[in-house]
């Protein structure tokens, strides 16, 4: 359809809409634009607009969605949605970040302390599984002894060996986990303190603009002509 026809069409429409206070607009099947004061039903769904009594844009109804595209849809707003979580929980850690420590060798001497109590902790178990070892061994050569000699082990003497063994899986777990837990101390401070290198550069940047933007207005005001005064 043509301009012209379309603007006559529009004129028409708005004339017998005049008792209404909207007029749509909608493209058929074959491109032509349409006026009236009601979409038909096989349209309602694709994109249509609502005009006022002057011809103006009120509304516009895109065409319904696919399930696809309402699927797709979906998708991107909860991506959406999870990295502004991310965002704003990363603004958080940022904050908590550079409010705990004010310079990367507080970080540091925060790090050092927790190793020290690590490797602590390490010590008594390496010291309590060295001890637990030679128990162990002892009993066992004890063990020993009595079979070479044709005597009966005690049924306690057994038990005491499962005690000590048992002691000795315990500490050696319990060494694993202080040794894990080292190296997840060492990651994650240096994760803190690779943060902490970017939020200081970011600062600096911020305080290097500001200065260059001051001295450019210093420099604009200074070539300003003096105001005279009457």
């Amino acid at each position: 359809m043509d301009f012209s026809r379309a603007m006559i069409f529009m004129v028409a429409a708005m004339s017998m809409a005049s008792a209404h206070a909207t007029l749509y607009r909608w493209v058929d099947d074959n491109g032509d634009v349409h006026y009236g004061d009601k979409v038909p039903e096989q349209y309602l769904k694709k994109q249509h607009e609502e005009l006022n009594e002057q011809g103006a844009l009120i509304k516009k109804h895109d065409r319904a969605l696919t399930a696809e595209e309402q699927a797709e849809k979906k998708r991107q707003e909860a991506k959406r949605e999870r990295l502004e979580n991310e965002r704003r929980q990363q603004a958080l850690r940022d904050r908590v970040l550079t409010d705990t420590y004010t310079t990367e060798r507080d970080l540091m001497a925060a790090r050092d302390a927790r190793l020290e109590a690590i490797d602590s902790q390490l010590q008594l178990s390496k010291d309590i599984i060295e001890s637990s070892t030679v128990k162990v061994k002892k009993t066992e050569e004890f063990i020993q002894k009595l079979k070479a000699a044709n005597r009966m082990v005690p049924e306690a003497t057994y038990a005491k060996l499962e005690r000590e063994k048992a002691q000795l899986l315990t500490q050696q777990g319990v060494q694993e986990g202080h040794q894990k837990k080292r190296e997840e101390v060492i990651k994650q401070f240096d994760g803190y303190i690779q943060r902490f290198r970017e939020l200081m550069a970011e600062k600096q940047k911020r305080r290097e603009a500001y200065v260059r933007r001051k001295a450019e207005r210093a420099r604009a005001a200074s070539d300003l002509p003096p105001t005279s005064s009457k």
